[in-house]
C-alpha cells in the first residue's frame, strides 16, 4: 500500500494514468509524444507505477502496451471507504476486467484548450472557423442521420471526405462517419468527445475503422490539425500549413 501511494504522490505519474485512463493500451512512445517528455523519464516514472501495480503491460508484437490498472485504487477504498460502499466497489472489478481486454481504438488523441466547450464545439462545426485553421470547410446542419463534407476552402468546393451525422449531442459528442469521394468502399468513424477539465478543455478525438495506412495518414493530420485548433482558440492565430490526407 506504501507503494500505492508513493506513486500516486507525483503529479506527472498521475498525468500519466490520466492518460491511460483516457486511452488504455499505449505505447511507451505514444506516451511520450502526447506528454511532451523525454523516454527516460516517462520510463522512470511508469517503473514506479508499475512496482505499486498501477499499471500493467501487454506484449503485442515487439510492442509493449500499457494499460491501467485500478486493483490498487480499489484496495485502498476497500480499506478506507468500501465498509460503506460495497455496490460501487463491484462497479471497479468490473473497470479491473475491461482495463485488461487488449482492446484499443484505432487513433486516439487527447488535447487541452483553454477555452470553453461552446467555443470547441462551435470551432469543430461551424464551417468558417474549420476553413480557418484546417483549410477545409465543415459543412451540415449537424443534425443526426444529416450528411456533412469535408469540403476544400480554396473557393473549388471540392470535397475530400463525405459522411453522415451519426451523434450530435452539443457541445459534448459528436460522431461523423468519413468517406472518400473517389472511393466509397471504405468508411471510418470520428468521435469528438468535448469534456470539461479544472478551468480548461479537454478534446478527445478518436478515429476508428481504420487501415495502417490510414492510421499512419492520420498520425500525421490530427495532431497538426488539433494543435492549429488549440492555437486559434487561445491566441487567435493559426499555425503554419497542416498536413492532412484524406485516410484510405
Amino acid at each position: 500500500m506504501d507503494e500505492v501511494f508513493k506513486a500516486l504522490a507525483d503529479g506527472t505519474r498521475r498525468h500519466l494514468l490520466d492518460r491511460l485512463h483516457a486511452d488504455n493500451g499505449q505505447t511507451l512512445g505514444e506516451l511520450c509524444t502526447r506528454l511532451g517528455m523525454a523516454r527516460q523519464s516517462v520510463s522512470q516514472h511508469l517503473a514506479v507505477l508499475e512496482t505499486a501495480n498501477l499499471v500493467a503491460t501487454v506484449r503485442r508484437g515487439r510492442e509493449k502496451l500499457h494499460y491501467l490498472n485500478p486493483v490498487p485504487l480499489h484496495e485502498v477504498q476497500e480499506r478506507w471507504i468500501g465498509k460503506f460502499e460495497r455496490p460501487r466497489l463491484r462497479l471497479l472489478a468490473d473497470v479491473k476486467r475491461r482495463a485488461e481486454e487488449p482492446v484499443k481504438p484505432d487513433y486516439v488523441y487527447v488535447t487541452y484548450i483553454e477555452s470553453s466547450p461552446e467555443r470547441v464545439w462551435e470551432a469543430l462545426t461551424d464551417a468558417d472557423v474549420t476553413a480557418a485553421y484546417w483549410g477545409h470547410r465543415n459543412v451540415s446542419d449537424w443534425q443526426v442521420g444529416s450528411p456533412w463534407a469535408h469540403r476544400r476552402a480554396d473557393g473549388s468546393d471540392v470535397d475530400d471526405v463525405v459522411g453522415v451525422v451519426v451523434e450530435a449531442d452539443p457541445p459534448h459528442r459528436l460522431v461523423t462517419t468519413w468517406v472518400d469521394p473517389a472511393d466509397e468502399s471504405s468508411t471510418s468513424t470520428v468521435t469528438f468527445l468535448v469534456q470539461p477539465y479544472q478551468d480548461i478543455v479537454r478534446l478527445t478525438v478518436t478515429h476508428e475503422g481504420l487501415d495502417d495506412t490510414g492510421r499512419a495518414q492520420v498520425a500525421h493530420g490530427w495532431p497538426a490539425v488539433l494543435s492549429n485548433l488549440k492555437s486559434l482558440l487561445e491566441t487567435g492565430r493559426v499555425l503554419s500549413g497542416i498536413p492532412w490526407e484524406m485516410p484510405g
